[in-house]
């Protein structure tokens, strides 16, 4: 529970629009393995492209990046996809979930891009994340005819079948009414619970950051708190 699984050391990030300027200044952090983190503030805080610098999707920034204490700031971006596949799980406000495919193709491709089982393992396993999840009678299904809290339940099992280190979530719950993002964080903290997987979510509702084990509080692109 005391390993860092991530470390951010001296993040900053500029954008140039039309001059540069500073959108992260002085990000450090770490986030140790087990643990439900939740970064909030307002909208345009910098929370978001944090969390793209943070899931190695961006790489333009100054600092030292860790993984698994790796440090990710000098490979390529060959080498960045392979560390998303294997070590990172994504669950996005829109869940990206491919809607001519069936739920438990949606589920396996991340699985079947690494390569490392069989599709008969890949499909067991699918199964069963989609089982614990409570839409295992919707396999079968197009993504396209399922609800929202359906399909973002879909996009964790995504999500889960690499069997990552973390989770990062960007406003997971951004779509979905209040009930169906209360099953979202009770999923969430079930999976951190039961697989001892790190959770890294962004979210602007404060109801959800609060019930993370911890709270990262950004304003203008620094963090300004932690509870």
């Amino acid at each position: 529970m005391d390993t860092p699984v991530l470390q951010a050391i001296n993040i900053n990030k500029y954008f140039l629009d039309p001059v540069r300027f500073r959108v992260l200044t002085d990000i450090n952090f770490s986030i140790n393995r087990g643990s439900f983190v939740s970064i909030t503030g307002k909208s345009g805080c910098g929370k978001s492209t944090l969390l793209y610098v943070l899931s190695t999707m961006d790489t333009d920034y100054e600092g030292e990046l860790l993984l698994d204490n790796e440090t990710l700031g000098k490979k390529n971006n060959a080498e960045l996809a392979i560390v998303r596949n294997q070590k990172i799980g994504f669950v996005f406000q829109f869940h990206y979930l491919i809607q001519e495919f069936n739920v438990l193709k949606n589920v396996m491709l991340p699985a079947m891009k690494l390569g490392k089982y069989a599709n008969e393992v890949i499909e067991e396993k699918a199964m069963q994340h989609l089982k614990t999840l409570g839409i295992y009678d919707q396999a079968l299904k197009n993504a396209s005819q399922l609800s929202g809290g359906q399909k973002q339940r879909v996009a964790i099992a995504r999500a889960l079948i690499n069997d990552p280190l973390i989770i990062m979530g960007d406003e997971p719950t951004g779509n979905l009414d209040k009930k169906n993002s209360d099953v979202v964080f009770e999923i969430l903290k079930d999976i951190c619970l039961q697989n001892k997987q790190t959770i890294l979510v962004v979210t602007h509702d404060p109801d959800f950051a609060k019930r993370a084990d911890r709270t990262i509080r950004m304003e203008d692109g620094k963090i300004i708190s932690e509870l």
